[in-house]
């Protein structure tokens, strides 16, 4: 059954080859979307070169509607995108895939039934299939090389759609079984290595010692420890004047 994820329909016009379906398929359920339609595809439907490179996303491929006209796959469709990197002579708005997708989403929220275009590997959509959208998506390409792979800009809309209807977090951390130093496990590392250090005479010559325990504690302060790292360095210290003193003993 397809997810209940509020989305877009992606509407494949004229695919020519098996294994481009099957890519968009896996572009498409990597982001959650699993609403394909296929029209008039040349090699025929179904087709055994799309589902070997579907991968895990075989099942979008089995509940795909398959039609024989553009029109008839957007029947049911209050707004349309039609992708192309090509000016068309039509007057119509022109999106960026985060625009586009981005509209595409107030206007689902909003109970209307969206649509995306893509067209065929060689040539991409005709004239007569951009006219029948509402908009454009253009993707800023290098304007030498502007030819994408159908997965490619299939996988471009989805991860754009994905990134506009839930929540993303721009960085994180992995904490890996620790937790972040507290500021006084930090001050007593800086304190444990300018005291070592001062024994061993690193702050010299006298005039430059404070300035030196300054940027010391500052590189202290810039690096994000956690209280597994400062465990550790205080070991390494400890474990240098272990070896300075057996060193000494001998």
């Amino acid at each position: 059954m397809p997810s209940e994820m509020p989305q877009p329909s992606f509407v494949l016009v004229r695919p020519q080859m098996g294994e481009n379906i099957g890519a968009a398929a896996r572009a498409m359920w990597n982001f959650g979307l699993d609403r394909m339609r296929i029209v008039d595809p040349r090699d025929g439907w179904p087709n055994q070169r799309a589902v070997a490179l579907a991968s895990g996303a075989g099942r979008l491929l089995d509940e795909a509607g398959v039609h024989d006209t553009v029109a008839e796959a957007l029947d049911d469709c209050t707004f349309v995108f039609a992708t192309t990197a090509r000016g068309r002579g039509m007057t119509k708005p022109v999106y960026s895939p985060e625009a586009a997708m981005e509209l595409a989403r107030q206007k689902i929220a909003a109970g209307e039934k969206v649509a995306v275009m893509f067209g065929p590997e060689r040539s991409g959509l005709e004239n007569e299939d951009v006219a029948r959208a509402n908009a454009i998506i253009t993707v800023p390409v290098n304007p030498e090389f502007f030819s994408l792979n159908l997965a490619q800009c299939v996988l471009l809309t989805a991860y754009e759609f994905r990134r506009q209807s839930v929540e993303i977090e721009g960085e994180r951390v992995e904490m890996a079984g620790s937790d972040w130093a507290s500021t006084i496990e930090v001050e007593k590392l800086a304190e444990h290595y300018e005291e070592r250090l001062d024994q061993a005479g690193f702050f010299f010559p006298p005039e430059k010692a404070e300035g030196m325990k300054v940027n010391l504690r500052n590189l202290w302060s810039r690096m994000r420890l956690t209280r597994s790292d400062t465990q550790m360095l205080h070991g390494i210290m400890r474990q240098m004047v272990r070896w300075k003193d057996r060193g000494n003993g001998e």
